[in-house]
């Protein structure tokens, strides 16, 4: 089977900045013995309202909720990507210098980055699908080491989204899978699909994009090939380029599902995803526990427990399509 791990460049500097801190930096009991626990966020996303909402605000309340307050006990450092995984290592870099108790990641690539740069400082890794299948911990139950986390994945998750679309499209005959495969392996998806095909009576494309620049050449091949509706996998960098990717669903009148409801704002169809919001609500407590004395390596690697489903309307209308009484009755949340 070919491996699902990801190549993580490593700068040299990260890797000398990570070594003399687990030589140089004192314990997380000596750092808050003498003032504020610093926790340090490392996302490939943007600060952009909608995550700071969802992300952020949610990871804030938490911590206050369990005695750790901003400006009283307790400072948090983000450094931000904007989607551009190359500028990872060096925003790294300044985290670890800035002497951090407690190194938090959102998503895939940060969380592996981290893991060959830091091998002493606790590491509480957010939205990674798969962390065993990843090569991120050993095991979800002890994962050893210095990490430890919250998954947003869930089994069947894609393809209970290209269900969505079949049951709103029931004459469809061709789905596209829009994904970036500096988070997603090719090789995985392509077993998975087909496998999935059969059983959904639809054929299934998978379309890689890497940037911007491969935005128009890859929807050409999804409208080339007559597709019917497309499923975008969620991702930092198509987080941050959505306005583009949404417009190009609204320009070949293409039916989208998306991974979390702010997509949805640049006109998508559907959303069926782990609520984002309840996870990082969620990971304040493993902060809370390292903060405590728990070593990271001792605390479960779990898998949030919530999906949440969002109708938009509003593009259903624009489309011209009916959302079928069974789909809506499922919404948690329905956009008018």
């Amino acid at each position: 089977m070919a491996s699902n791990r990801l190549s993580i460049p490593l700068s040299r500097r990260a890797a000398i900045v990570a070594a003399l801190a687990a030589f140089a930096r004192p314990s997380g009991a000596q750092t808050r013995a003498a003032g504020k626990a610093r926790l340090g966020i490392l996302s490939a996303s943007t600060p952009d309202p909608i995550t700071l909402r969802t992300q952020i605000d949610p990871l804030r309340q938490g911590l206050r909720e369990l005695g750790h307050a901003e400006g009283r006990n307790l400072s948090i450092e983000m450094r931000w990507a904007e989607g551009k995984f190359d500028r990872l290592p060096a925003l790294l870099d300044e985290l670890l210098r800035s002497d951090i108790d407690i190194l938090m990641t959102t998503s895939p690539r940060p969380a592996l980055l981290a893991k060959e740069a830091v091998k002493t400082l606790p590491i509480v890794a957010v939205g990674v699908d798969d962390p065993v299948k990843s090569g991120l911990v050993a095991d979800h139950i002890r994962p050893g080491g210095n990490i430890t986390g919250i998954s947003a994945a869930f089994d069947g998750l894609l393809q209970k989204r290209l269900q969505l679309l079949k049951d709103i499209l029931p004459g469809a005959r061709r789905f596209a899978i829009v994904f970036n495969p500096n988070t997603v392996p090719h090789a995985d998806l392509a077993r998975s699909v087909a496998n999935w095909e059969p059983a959904l009576g639809v054929a299934l494309q998978i379309d890689a994009i890497r940037g911007p620049d491969d935005f128009e050449p890859a929807f050409a091949s999804i409208v080339g090939a007559g597709t019917n509706a497309v499923a975008l996998l969620a991702d930092p960098m198509i987080w941050t380029e959505r306005a583009k990717l949404g417009a190009l669903c609204a320009k070949h009148r293409l039916p989208s599902i998306w991974g979390g409801a702010g997509y949805l704002d640049v006109g998508g169809l559907l959303s069926y995803q782990g609520d984002w919001s309840a996870l990082f609500y969620r990971a304040a407590g493993f902060v809370d526990k390292i903060l405590k004395g728990t070593k990271p390596g001792d605390i479960p690697f779990e898998q949030g427990t919530k999906l949440e489903l969002v109708v938009n309307l509003k593009a259903a209308k624009t489309l011209g399509l009916t959302i079928p009484q069974s789909v809506l009755v499922s919404a948690d949340q329905v956009i008018e």
